[in-house]
């Protein structure tokens, strides 16, 4: 310092602990944890700050499957962190990434035993809980690991289930006794749980014909408050639509549900019964997401004129059948959802046949659809044809997505046709979509 500098006032000096407890939570808001840690070591105040509930609030833990000196401690910073802070969690999510052997999967295990048990001892406020992708029927799940891990969870949310609001376990791919066993602990200190948003994409095992079960629409009835409802088709029946009608008709207001190729999906489900569960539930609204169930037949077997379908998703990745047409699902079957599809996307190999006419008719029936997207075959003019009737008002899109299979190695002359429409339709494109459109070589 320059001998004749001024010496530093004590105001100057405490400038930063006299900030407003508004500007401090913002600025720890965006700090990790060590980073916290450090700050707190400043002051009294700054370390008040770091037990500020408000930080607390929301958690991701993650768990890297994979063994590496950097995520070593992931297991012990977890469960430290539940102790220190739990009290505070409102909205917790916990993620597994990709177990590598038993021994991880174990290490997982015991460290969710003592986190889940710290935390039903020390939290009264959780709201959200989230433990997606644990495909507890992979190998490297011994029995004796799974079985201890569900006998945990289940014994936490027999304490938790009257204060979650939201629970997600997409993907835990359990049998249909593990599964129905967890999501009976929710109402085990009452008949009825009030969980109104419920995520059970691939919850069981494939192959596993859940609406068969009477042990599973008994499980569901005692959810007495959904308003959203995520999971797979192999679990719907008129038992299950029935339930649903009678203890959740007044609050239901989304079904999410997927269709797998490599789920039973056969069962006949009559259409009377979504009549009167969406009669019951008058702001329903379905979703629907196929992944490689796309032949005519089995898709009208599904979408029943009597649903109120908000979107549809058909996704066959690179499958083909030359006996396959999308003709008929195009023309006959998703017209008749015009009054209600909001959001149509598309994945298909249509290399077999044009569909460019088709297409273009369907977005001109669905009167509300603001958002499609497509990868398929296309000719590049269908983009300028669809953009042309959006500037005539004919269609309300507010989000155009299009990848152009070609069966080209160069896209050249698309990619340049594709900048002209975007020049002469750039006005429109700039104030009213979302646009992304390019050529892609489909070899």
């Amino acid at each position: 310092m320059d001998e004749e500098s001024e010496p530093i006032q004590p105001q100057d000096q405490s400038c930063w602990a006299s900030l407003p407890d508004v500007c401090l939570h913002r600025v720890f808001w965006w700090l990790g944890d060590k980073d916290r840690s450090r700050a707190a070591l400043v002051c009294r105040k700054w370390n008040q700050m770091m037990y500020s509930a408000v930080l607390w609030r929301y958690r991701t833990i993650t768990f890297t499957g994979r063994p590496s000196r950097v995520h070593a401690s992931e297991f012990q910073s977890a469960l430290w962190y539940v102790k220190k802070f739990g009290r505070y969690l409102e909205h917790l999510e916990i993620k597994f990434l990709n177990p590598y052997n038993t021994v991880l999967t174990k290490k997982f295990q015991v460290t969710m035993r003592g986190l889940l048990s710290c935390l039903g001892k020390s939290n009264n406020r959780l709201k959200y809980l989230s433990i997606q992708h644990l495909e507890l029927d992979r190998l490297v799940w011994r029995n004796s690991i799974r079985s201890s891990f569900i006998k945990s969870f289940s014994f936490f949310l027999k304490k938790m289930g009257k204060y979650l609001d939201h629970l997600n376990l997409k993907g835990a791919r359990m049998t249909l006794e593990q599964g129905c066993h967890v999501l009976n602990s929710l109402s085990y200190l009452r008949n009825k749980n009030m969980i109104s948003e419920l995520n059970i994409e691939d919850y069981f095992s494939h192959h596993l014909a859940i609406y068969s079960s009477p042990q599973f629409n008994n499980t569901m009835a005692t959810f007495h408050n959904l308003a959203l409802l995520t999971l797979n088709y192999n679990c719907i029946s008129d038992e299950l639509l029935e339930t649903l009608c009678e203890n959740s008709g007044s609050t239901l207001r989304t079904i999410n549900i997927k269709c797998h190729i490599h789920d039973p999906h056969g069962q006949v489900v009559w259409g009377m019964s979504w009549a009167k569960l969406a009669s019951q539930a008058s702001n329903l609204k379905v979703n629907f997401f196929f992944e490689r169930v796309m032949k005519y037949e089995r898709l009208a077997r599904i979408l029943l004129q009597e649903i109120p379908v908000r979107s549809i998703s058909l996704r066959s990745c690179y499958f083909s059948d030359p006996d396959w047409s999308m003709r008929p699902t195009l023309m006959d079957l998703l017209p008749t959802f015009r009054h209600t599809l909001q959001k149509l996307t598309f994945e298909f190999n249509n290399n077999q046949e044009s569909l460019d006419e088709e297409l273009h008719l369907l977005i001109l029936s669905c009167r509300k659809l603001f958002y499609f997207k497509i990868w398929a075959f296309l000719d590049v003019k269908f983009v300028e044809r669809i953009l042309k009737s959006q500037e005539e008002g004919q269609c309300a899109l507010r989000t155009l997505k299009v990848r152009i299979y070609t069966n080209r190695y160069e896209t050249n002359e698309e990619d340049r046709t594709l900048r002209e429409i975007y020049r002469k339709y750039r006005r429109l494109i700039d104030s009213e979509l979302s646009y992304f459109v390019i050529a892609y070589p489909m070899m």
